[in-house]
């Protein structure tokens, strides 16, 4: 044991010796390998990157910590495990998913804090589950502790919103950092019990901060995502998450992830929760190093959290910290934990507090006496109590408080309500036009494809005449041009599912060498990103969610590769985007592009699943609306999401640009055609686009019948792509005079008072309303109740008819035989 051996370059356990004995050899790996903190990072493929992990945990004495950081670490202990003793006795009968037996979380998150701040970051924007959380907002955020308690009191809220649970809520704070003397704004995300669902929206918003601030190294902003341990192996958002984190347009220069390893999942052991060894393992796919820490070996925490901070700071890279504890009561503080965890929480019942065991420890080595843990305890509890005392002086609460980030100077006094004209001059169309349909400059080599559709494009300009690809590149254009940033995000956006759009042009003889003509517009120019994404909707509709929430001066839109490939992004649609206005007063003017039109391509390719987003509009189909001027402009304001199926270029144009002219922010649903973009008659012209011009909530049928409305038989109510279908076999069969047929291209909010004027033009005619869809499906279960309304407003005994397929558990049929024989009954 006392034979000396040279030390090989790949390991640190020497200091700044190269020999020592066997016996120091093995006494010096087991301190570092055998004690507290298991490392893995054997999988990491960088020699370097392994060497610098290497170093931070075998170096000799590297993990001590000095007199003055372990009475810190202490006082941190004592504001962490207080808190949830203050809070279980005056409420002890309500959840508030406590820490209690990882009360090290706060420590370790504030030294994470610290390390990043030292190291340059300005921003953190925080993701976390309901598991402490109210301590996390308290003692790491530092959000008043008089609103934090407010909460518990049962108060009605004194501003808008219905509010959520208090273990749901977010909120934004800038403050001091006193360690480092430098300021750091803390924000965390509002999510709901879904609880993983928050990482990618964490991802987007620490994205969007760090694109606004030219921070395009992460070096200012970064983000910190908690899990639990059930939740990270277990949710399929957390792999679809880690696969953003080095693409190009989405990655934000490394993460921290916390995992709060309880070794329970509500009421559900490990081996029947996850296949793998551990909870982390999904994190390996990334090569992003793992930490498991003991989280009753306090300083052995700080340390590994040094570390996370140092590495995600010098590699921009993914890093795992695994507090492995447990959790002292049961999933919340009524549930009896010994019901189905006998054994485990017969150990946890006998456990010491780790407030208990470091103090004593710290006695033990002389760094503080008794009277100065007990002065420390009773100072951070005539805090809480303090706090107590004010916020029971409280009569309201405030949902505002609760924000995770405020647009500061957005809303401002802007009443009257009303949204700027949407046209714009002739000059900026052609100039857009001319610039979107020609080659690129210089020995661009683009595929001959290529050069047939931009000679089509400018045959049309030559005409003054735009098809759906030219109409969203105007309205894109035109934002660029007014200094709004505009973000294209889904699966084959860049070129469009359908070869349509064409915004990333590629060399066809050397390799990664791109033109983008919508980035070429004029030298003053807001920035446009245009990004395929990951394979991924759930995650990438998160991200690009955050993204819309950091700033309401970008228009971000999402694309979904067919209508209703959004269905495995339900949960974010359900949870933050159609309600998140009302739960977190937290507006989002993401927009949502939807193909969508039957045209006999099976199932999955046909609808958008318009029926979903309709009835997840807050609108009373059976309230008509008072009619006054600013009746439009109110009536989106009041809504939670908007809901187009454009049915026109032009349209389309108007409601993009709409998107980001309206006072406030409304998610934007638009069911975007497939047989239309290339569709003859489907094109605008620049008359319906130039200045003057609006968006269109319907288009009256301009007809040979509207001449003479009296004897009009029918009048046909439909939407989008339909339209075209039933203009041609009114044609063929002759019905002109007979049949007018009315477009409805704003669902929600519903166009009451156009539709009423609509109907009583014909006073004589059957009103049909007309849609390919199936009946159970489509718009027919939203536009009847609401078709209905005008008719009793008007005392007009009349009633809607149905045109359409008949009802089917699914979308479309698979046959092309069977698609048109339907077609035809229709």
């Amino acid at each position: 044991m006392d034979r000396l051996f040279k030390l090989p370059p790949t390991t640190f356990i020497g200091g700044s010796d190269d020999v020592l004995p066997l016996k120091d050899i093995l006494q010096r790996l087991e301190n570092v390998y055998c004690q507290h903190i298991g490392v893995e990072y054997m999988f990491i493929n960088n020699l370097e990157q392994c060497n610098w992990i290497r170093q931070k945990f075998e170096t000799p004495e590297i993990m001590t910590l000095t007199t003055d950081q372990k009475r810190l670490l202490m006082a941190r202990l004592v504001r962490s495990t207080k808190l949830e003793e203050f809070l279980a006795k005056k409420w002890s009968s309500e959840k508030r998913f406590g820490l209690e037996g990882c009360e090290v979380l706060i420590p370790a998150m504030k030294t994470i804090i610290d390390r990043s701040s030292e190291l340059g970051i300005e921003s953190i924007v925080m993701g976390m589950p309901h598991r402490g959380r109210l301590n996390v907002l308290a003692n790491v955020c530092r959000k008043p502790l008089e609103q934090i308690l407010t909460q518990f009191s049962g108060l009605e809220p004194a501003d808008e919103g219905s509010g959520d649970v208090k273990y749901h809520l977010g909120m934004s704070h800038e403050r001091l950092n006193r360690m480092t003397n430098k300021n750091i704004k803390l924000a965390v995300v509002a999510n709901p019990s879904h609880l993983e669902a928050v990482d990618p929206v964490v991802q987007g918003k620490t994205r969007a901060e760090q694109f606004y601030r030219g921070d395009v190294q992460g070096k200012k902003v970064m983000s910190i995502l908690l899990h639990g341990d059930a939740a990270f192996a277990g949710q399929g958002i957390v792999y679809e998450t880690f696969h953003l984190s080095d693409l190009p347009d989405y990655s934000t220069h490394g993460t921290i992830h916390i995992v709060v390893n309880n070794q329970v999942g509500f009421t559900t052991d490990p081996r029947v929760a996850r296949s793998s060894p551990y909870c982390t393992d999904v994190a390996r796919v990334v090569n992003a190093p793992i930490f498991h820490v003991n989280a009753d070996d306090p300083e052995a925490v700080v340390h590994v959290c040094n570390v996370a901070a140092e590495w995600r700071a010098k590699y921009g890279k993914d890093v795992v910290v695994d507090l492995v504890c447990y959790r002292r009561n049961g999933h919340n503080e009524i549930d009896e934990p010994m019901f189905t965890q006998p054994l485990m929480y017969t150990k946890i019942r006998k456990q010491i507090p780790v407030l208990d065991q470091y103090t004593k420890k710290l006695v033990d080595e002389g760094v503080v006496t008794e009277k100065e843990i007990e002065e420390e305890k009773e100072r951070y509890e005539s805090i809480l109590q303090e706090a107590y005392t004010n916020a029971q002086r409280e009569s309201k609460t405030y949902n505002k408080d609760w924000l995770d980030s405020p647009w500061s100077g957005f809303f401002g006094d802007r009443s009257p309500i009303k949204c700027d004209p949407t046209g714009v001059s002739e000059d900026i169309l052609k100039h857009i036009g001319n610039v979107f349909s020609s080659p690129p400059p210089g020995n661009f080599k683009i595929h001959p494809g290529i050069r047939r559709i931009l000679k089509g494009r400018m045959e049309m300009m030559e005409v003054r005449t735009v098809d759906w690809a030219l109409a969203e590149a105007m309205a894109y254009g035109s934002l660029l041009k007014e200094g709004i940033h505009v973000r294209l995000s889904g699966q084959d956006v860049e070129r469009g599912t359908f070869s349509h759009r064409h915004h990333v042009l590629h060399h066809q003889t050397i390799d990664k060498t791109t033109y983008r003509p919508l980035c070429q517009l004029w030298p003053d120019q807001a920035p446009y990103t245009v990004s395929n994404s990951s394979l991924s909707e759930y995650g990438v509709l998160g991200f690009e969610l955050g993204f819309s929430m950091t700033n309401p001066n970008a228009l971000v839109c999402w694309e979904a590769q067919f209508g209703d490939f959004f269905n495995t992004a339900q949960c974010i649609i359900d949870q933050f985007l159609s309600s998140g206005q009302a739960k977190w007063v937290r507006q989002s003017g993401l927009v949502l592009m939807l193909p969508h039109g039957m045209e006999g391509m099976g199932p999955e390719h046909s609808s958008g699943r318009p029926e979903r987003f309709l009835q997840l509009c807050s609108e009373d189909p059976d309230e008509f609306p008072e009619i006054n001027q600013d009746y439009p402009m109110h009536q989106l304001l009041d809504i939670n999401m908007i809901v187009v199926n454009c049915s026109t270029p032009a349209n389309y144009f108007h409601v993009l640009r709409r998107q980001i002219l309206l006072p406030f922010r409304k998610p934007l649903i638009i069911f975007t055609p497939k047989s239309l973009l290339r569709h003859p008659d489907a094109k605008s012209s620049f008359d319906d686009m130039i200045e003057g011009t609006t968006f269109k909530r319907i288009i009256p049928d301009e007809g040979e019948a509207s001449k003479d409305p009296e004897k009009v038989k029918k009048l046909l109510l439909c939407s989008g792509k339909v339209y075209y279908d039933l203009a041609k076999e009114r044609e063929k069969l002759n019905l002109q005079s007979d049949i007018v047929i009315t477009r409805v291209e704003q669902l929600c909010p519903f166009p009451f008072d156009l539709l009423k004027d609509e109907i009583k033009k014909y006073p004589n005619a059957k009103i049909t309303w007309a849609q390919e869809e199936h009946k159970n499906q489509g718009f027919w279960g939203h536009v009847q109740p609401r078709l209905e309304s005008c008719l009793r407003n008007m005392n007009d005994p009349r009633h809607i008819t149905y045109g359409g397929r008949a009802v089917s558990p699914s979308t479309a049929t698979g046959s092309k035989q069977m698609f048109k024989r339907n077609k035809r009954n229709c």
